[in-house]
């Protein structure tokens, strides 16, 4: 039991004395910390902004800012099935599926380096075969930095109920 002791003492001041050695490491440490904290908050409201373009974009058919905003290899989960952009901005070019207006309840965003998730619950107002529908969604986008543009990858949209609530 003294052994551990010992070597527990010898192990905190071993620390110590590096932390007072490296005094100004430690404090450039914690400045990054809270810069890049500062980047996060600025980044989310950066993609909040994309996120709530992206459905006027929608609303509007506006293929070709959609088009520059989808990663070529993006992916779209619908209720009725999944497919690739091309055949998402033929949707939303034809009217198949016209996202009239997309009612934003809550967002949440979480980033992960140059990745973003990003959660809406939405009330969604949609023209779809020849009927106007509106259903709630908790839509997932994950958007990822290319150069100096946000690229969506994902939209996936999931039915919930109205009472439905994103944990933040």
């Amino acid at each position: 039991m003294k052994q551990i002791i010992f070597v527990l003492l010898v192990f905190v001041l071993a620390v110590q004395c590096n932390s007072n050695e490296n005094g100004n490491n430690v404090e450039q440490s914690s400045t990054k910390v809270n810069n890049t904290n500062q980047e996060n908050i600025n980044v989310e409201d950066e993609i909040k902004a994309l996120s709530k373009l992206k459905w006027q974009w929608m609303a509007d058919k506006n293929v070709e800012e959609l088009a520059n905003l989808f990663d070529d290899k993006s992916k779209f989960v619908h209720m009725s099935g999944s497919w690739k952009k091309e055949r998402e901005l033929e949707i939303i070019k034809t009217g198949s599926i016209w996202y009239k207006d997309a009612k934003v309840h809550d967002v949440a965003v979480e980033v992960f380096g140059n990745t973003i998730v990003l959660w809406n619950r939405i009330t969604l107002v949609a023209h779809v075969r020849g009927n106007d529908v509106s259903n709630e969604f908790t839509v997932t986008e994950i958007y990822k930095k290319s150069d100096d543009d946000w690229k969506l990858l994902n939209l996936t949209f999931s039915k919930v109920r109205d009472t439905h609530e994103i944990e933040h």
